[in-house]
């Protein structure tokens, strides 16, 4: 019976996904190229052909953010990422910073999301004849905006997860990731026991995509839709799940459960990277290493010279740059690479197996997540983490910016000269810092009311002057300011570039960037830092003033305490001495006022 409820049920689904589908403007045959889009939520059919450039600016006056879906594309066949891509950036115009990158090798569903309320993205394709089909859809959003069980960590050898409301029909607009880690050396597998989402023959709509890894930005091992009860099964420990919905047609959406199970063959090595602003640090196991045969005393980093900690493990902890490190640009990241191998010992020949160990810290943007993976090749193996850069902002006295403000909130005159500087915490010395753009709110949530300082490198506050780029600091001034209506605080957020100095035509060295200008280079780190709060001495001054009058007026309260029991404590002394006087005077007027006789005794 429940088998044709579900053969009579799809024609329905099939129905209602054709009538969406339907609805979608779609620019196929329309000669227009790009389009200004202010709707709160929209999605586009996209049909391309050779040699186009093509320019769409989704831009609305709203407190919100933007998320921009790519459920479904295609490229020309054997195109490069060079020749034929789409380019997100993150604001109005193509000036504002790339966001991200989609091209033919994109082994996943893109999901970009801005940090305002515009964004950008073009589409350029080669010369190459072939029709090009892209589907795009983007919602506005609050990330205030909580649902639950949506998304998050697990950690367990098993568990169970399902979408929000299930098995009620799922919210539209819904964005989840569930990380899914378990022990090491083990894999895991992944069954949805009921698996209900809008039926489309390419998941454009509503989707749930798996990805084979800690991160959805590679290593999609499916994408899945409708009715079904999918399986999956990782290469590693870990995996990542995503659900994708839009405005129409929720269904019940899914329940899943996972299980891990230990990985066939010989144990994986215990090893691990840790990657920080400034070291590198990698652990290898003296267990593992003996099993290859080998003496730890005998590894070494590409310099030689720096060796490894022994204890219970083999420790290497160095410098970014340092040890021989190789450091390479990679689009919108860093990466820092260094190789364990093992010494020569002066014979002519071996037969050993050569040891190689690749560890790579790659510092991508606005990134936390470590990620640790093993290839098994032979013994060559390769370790990745994913780190960031440590930056911080702080307000100095003198334009020396040699003595920082450590005060909060920091009390300052109207119009007075503010120093501030951004400083990278990094040991290689080759990055450079360029203040990007510079907001001040009277919120530190920076919500609706702001105030542009500086924007795509350009001064956009008459008294801001920028200081030349110095290394790993990026320094600014202007003067003190209020914000109306009685805001009493001022908040300033940066968005900081991070550029690698040995390349002269970066983002970095670029400056001011208008709006009608081309954006022609591209920085390798994106981050943001806030601080405050800045307050005007005048209010510290009624601060104090009003705690000058409460202390006063407490002064005063107690004294007035004190003058009311003397006063109450001398009443009750007179009440006590009046009182005995008349209790005396009674007695003596009894002795005097009356004769007594004194009877005489009968025996």
């Amino acid at each position: 019976m429940q088998a044709l409820r579900q053969f009579l049920l799809l024609p329905l689904v099939a129905a209602l996904a054709l009538a969406e589908d339907n609805s979608i403007e779609s620019t196929a045959g329309v000669p227009r190229c790009g389009a200004s889009l202010q709707e709160l939520n929209k999605a586009l059919k996209i049909q391309l052909n050779a040699n186009a450039n093509c320019v769409w600016q989704i831009q609305r006056n709203a407190n919100k953010k933007i998320r921009l879906i790519f459920s479904s594309f295609t490229f020309a066949p054997s195109s490069s990422c060079e020749t034929e891509s789409i380019k997100v950036y993150d604001g109005p115009s193509t000036n504002s910073p790339l966001l991200g990158q989609v091209c033919n090798n994109t082994n996943a569903v893109p999901v970009l999301q801005s940090s305002s309320h515009s964004l950008t993205f073009r589409i350029t394709t080669n010369s190459v004849a072939f029709p090009r089909n892209f589907f795009v859809f983007y919602y506005f959003f609050s990330p205030e905006t909580k649902i639950e069980n949506c998304g998050g960590q697990l950690t367990g050898p098993n568990g169970t997860f399902t979408t929000p409301n299930y098995p009620a029909p799922y919210p539209a607009f819904t964005y989840c990731v569930w990380h899914i880690q378990t022990a090491k050396n083990s894999k895991i597998n992944l069954q949805f026991q009921d698996f209900f989402l809008e039926l489309d023959q390419n998941c454009q709509f509503d989707f749930t995509a798996v990805y084979d890894g800690l991160t959805t930005n590679t290593g999609l091992i499916g994408k899945v839709c409708g009715r079904a009860q999918p399986t999956f099964e990782s290469s590693s420990n870990v995996m990542t799940v995503v659900l994708s919905t839009d405005y129409a047609n929720s269904y019940r959406g899914f329940s899943a459960q996972y299980t891990s199970a230990p990985l066939p063959g010989p144990v994986e090595p215990d090893m691990f990277l840790t990657c920080s602003s400034v070291s590198m640090k990698i652990v290898l196991s003296k267990s593992y290493v003996a099993s290859l045969g080998y003496n730890e005393t005998r590894l070494q980093l590409n310099d030689p010279s720096c060796s490894p900690v022994i204890t219970n493990s083999v420790i290497f902890s160095f410098p970014l740059a340092s040890c021989g490190t190789i450091k390479k640009e990679e689009g919108q990241s860093i990466t820092y690479t260094n190789i364990i191998s093992l010494s020569t010992t002066g014979n002519i020949i071996t037969r050993q197996k050569s040891i190689q160990i690749i560890a790579k810290c790659k510092m991508e943007n606005n990134s936390t997540l470590e990620v640790i993976y093993v290839t098994k090749n032979n013994i060559i193996q390769n370790t990745t983490a994913v780190g960031r850069y440590n930056v911080s902002m702080s307000f100095y006295d003198s334009a020396s910016f040699s003595k920082p403000i450590r005060q909060s909130p920091y009390y300052v005159d109207l119009n007075q000269t503010l120093f501030a500087e951004v400083s990278l915490h990094s040991t290689d010395p080759n990055l450079l810092v360029f203040v990007d753009t510079c907001i001040a709110s009277p919120q530190p949530d920076f919500g609706s009311l702001t105030y542009d300082l500086i924007r795509s490198g350009c001064n956009k506050d008459d008294t801001v002057v920028t200081y030349p780029p110095l290394k790993h600091y990026g320094r600014f001034k202007f003067n003190a300011f209020r914000f109306l209506r009685s805001f009493p605080s001022v908040y300033l957020q940066c968005d900081i570039l991070i550029c690698d100095s040995n390349n002269t035509n970066s983002r970095c060295t670029e400056g001011c960037i208008s709006r009608q200008k081309r954006a022609i280079s591209s920085y390798t780190w994106k981050t943001n830092t806030v601080v405050g709060p800045i307050r005007l001495k005048r209010d510290l001054r009624s601060a104090d003033h009003l705690e000058s009058l409460t202390q006063v007026d407490a002064e005063e309260t107690r004294s007035l305490q004190q003058y009311s029991f003397y006063t109450l404590s001398f009443m009750v002394l007179l009440s006590n001495i009046i009182l005995a006087v008349g209790v005396i005077l009674k007695y003596h007027k009894r002795q005097t006022g009356y004769g007594y006789q004194k009877i005489q005794s009968s025996y």
